[in-house]
């Protein structure tokens, strides 16, 4: 571990608790936005952990899992350092929206640059002045508008390395997730960062008990990490290598008939699409056994809609 950290020009040393403020970019009004950056050092040597959420402006379980760790005091570390980013993307936060105003996903914008859009431009701040100081990194993400995520964890199980820390993490669920292009995730593993992807509840609401698995799984990987000496004890954990989403067959009202989190078989029924006049009504049934890890919770879909997102083995 590096005597010091230096993000933006500023330097922290051992034992400091500093907050930095990366500058990205203006708005039309010439308001500077700026993403804070707060770097938590202990006194002895160890791995440098990222703890990041909001890289979707909408997704506010990652920005309020981060949020309390950092009120509780959780991530100060007694060996090591933290660098907790709340919030990377200010600009689809203020906006309750996923991208950037130029409608660009950040999170298909790596490595970024500093000459491109304002998504490339956020992802060229973060490769550049966070990614080569950390070692591992914990991203916290959300589902979207109207589709809830069971609390899991995301990695590549073509990684040995990414599926240990996954395990350590030890979430309700771990699902195996292909690196892609242009992803935080794989501009970080190009570089030989290990970064794992939680998620959690669905866009632009709390869901505490996802929250709540996720700061017990980052004590955890904090105490195998050596950063800190106790952590909640691991969890039973379900691992799957494939999902598949079931989508609409017609359009209409979904009326489901599981839930985020139910373990279920092959033929049975989900739940049902009617027509909103009392003519039809079609059934949803899986083809799979498996596990319920997310739910379209808006009952009006279209025909091709995903509906439900369920885990399996085969």
């Amino acid at each position: 571990m590096p005597d010091f950290i230096e993000i933006n020009g500023e330097k922290v040393a051992r034992g400091e608790d500093k907050l930095i403020n990366l500058s990205i970019a203006r708005l039309p009004t010439y308001t500077s936005i700026d993403l804070p950056v707060r770097v938590i050092r202990g006194e002895k040597p160890g791995p440098v952990l990222l703890i990041s959420g909001g890289l979707h402006g909408d997704e506010i379980n990652g920005i309020e899992i981060v949020r309390r760790m950092l009120v509780k005091n959780i991530l100060r570390p007694e060996s090591g350092s933290v660098i907790a980013i709340p919030l990377m993307n200010v600009y689809g936060f203020i906006q309750n929206v996923r991208g950037v105003p130029d409608g660009k996903d950040i999170n298909r914008s790596f490595p970024g640059s500093k000459s491109g859009s304002l998504a490339n431009l956020v992802a060229y701040n973060i490769m550049n002045e966070i990614i080569p100081k950390i070692d591992y990194g914990i991203d916290f993400h959300t589902g979207g508008a109207s589709r809830s995520n069971f609390p899991q964890i995301r990695c590549t199980f073509d990684v040995p390395e990414n599926i240990e820390l996954a395990k350590v993490f030890s979430p309700p669920v771990i699902l195996h997730s292909k690196l892609i292009e242009k992803s935080f995730r794989k501009a970080a593993y190009k570089k030989g960062k290990q970064i794992l992807v939680f998620e959690t509840g669905e866009s632009l609401r709390i869901d505490n008990m996802g929250i709540e698995e996720a700061i017990k799984g980052t004590q955890r990987l904090m105490k195998h990490l050596g950063m800190i000496k106790n952590a909640p004890e691991p969890q039973k954990t379900e691992i799957f290598e494939k999902s598949s989403w079931v989508r609409a067959k017609i359009a209409g009202l979904f009326h489901p008939k599981v839930i985020l989190g139910d373990n279920i078989h092959k033929r049975q029924l989900l739940g049902r699409i009617t027509d909103p006049y009392g003519n039809e009504t079609v059934k949803v049934v899986s083809n799979y056994n498996g596990k319920v890890i997310g739910l379209n919770y808006n009952p009006v879909v279209h025909k091709g809609d995903a509906i439900l997102h369920i885990a399996n083995r085969a």
